[in-house]
């Protein structure tokens, strides 16, 4: 779908500080092979007395501030995750909302696991595309990923759960981007990577583990995993051919692909195979030191840019999900640089960040 009248307008993130990727190896959380094929630097890590709800508000707070758009002004939040928010049967956007807009803002969760953030960005401009007046819609997410439930470090081959909270403010009127596109490509025959064995009727309570559910789904189709690469496949690039097109733009255009935080080769495959970008136009560098936000990547990346000073007029600029069933693109243009650069911090070792 393209857009005419939808704004990106402020940006923000909560993230932990990073804890060293050798540092886990050193300590058997992170297998060393695994360690030197994901190119890894650090990851997020929060404390234990820190739940995923308070980052979101603290990123949407942030966001809406660095916006300039009252709260009054805003239509909607939707609130994206994929691991547990602090307690069950509970309307977390709801909270989300109260906190860091207004007590009267319609809020909803949206699940679709890794595709949520991008997915949501593309209901939200469904939204704004109806209102008339000036109207803002906030999309947040947050996740903390920890044991017994789930070991960051192993639940996922090439990929590490990071821990924080990020938000984006859309606008119907003016931001400092432009959102050109966006496309959702769907095949729901890949909920099975994800399901495993079977559903249960209650919560079991035994830890997540990616790779055992991987291997159901192999085995329940003779090994086949050509079929569910080649679905992979037509899903994502289906996605991002389409994203291009509305927006009337090419790969050799982007300034930045936003890419999800994987380990090197997932990030060499996104950026070569899906994308034809090189890797220094997409937000790896960023994405090394952060680990995977969960539904989170996209706008953390993007806050990245934003805060880095590296967003320049005439920009453009792709944001990629996907998940087990879905896949999301959207396509930006940078009206200006956004005011809210901060000064660079020197870089620090994996052994500093210890």
């Amino acid at each position: 779908m393209r857009w005419e009248s939808v704004y990106a307008a402020g940006t923000g993130a909560w993230l932990p500080e990073p804890f060293s990727a050798r540092a886990a190896v050193e300590a058997g959380e992170y297998d060393p092979e695994q360690f030197e094929a994901d190119g890894l630097l650090s990851v997020r890590v929060a404390g234990e007395d820190v739940p995923p709800p308070d980052m979101a508000v603290q990123a949407a707070t942030t966001a809406l501030k660095r916006s300039g758009l009252a709260p009054e002004t805003v239509r909607l939040l939707l609130h994206n995750y994929v691991w547990f928010q602090g307690q069950t049967m509970w309307p977390v956007a709801s909270y989300v909302a109260d906190h860091a807009v207004h007590w009267g803002v319609p809020a909803f969760e949206v699940k679709q696991e890794c595709n949520a953030a991008v997915g949501s960005l593309e209901l939200a401009a469904r939204q704004l595309a109806t209102e008339q007046d000036e109207a803002a819609v906030v999309l947040t997410t947050a996740d903390r990923f920890a044991e017994p439930l789930i070991n960051r470090w192993s639940a996922e081959a090439g990929l590490v759960y990071a821990d924080g909270g990020t938000a984006l403010v859309l606008s119907n009127r003016d931001g400092f981007a432009r959102v050109l596109s966006t496309v959702t490509r769907a095949d729901n025959r890949m909920e099975a990577l994800a399901r495993g064995a079977g559903l249960a009727p209650l919560p079991t309570g035994e830890p997540y583990d990616h790779a055992d559910r991987f291997a159901h789904y192999l085995r329940s189709r003779g090994g086949n995993i050509r079929e569910a690469t080649d679905r992979l496949i037509a899903m994502v690039k289906g996605a991002v051919d389409d994203a291009l097109a509305e927006a009337e733009t090419t790969s050799e255009d982007l300034a930045h692909a936003v890419i999800p935080t994987g380990g090197r080769s997932k990030m060499q495959w996104q950026a070569e195979q899906l994308l034809g970008v090189p890797e220094e136009r997409t937000t790896w560098e960023f994405g090394r030191r952060t680990g995977h936000l969960g539904a989170g990547d996209q706008f953390a990346a993007l806050n990245d840019l934003a805060e880095t000073g590296a967003l320049r007029p005439g920009d453009r600029v792709l944001m990629l999900s996907a998940g087990p069933g879905t896949a999301s693109c959207a396509v930006l243009e940078i009206l200006r640089t956004p005011g809210w650069t901060t000064p660079a911090a020197d870089p620090q070792t994996p052994e500093e960040q210890r």
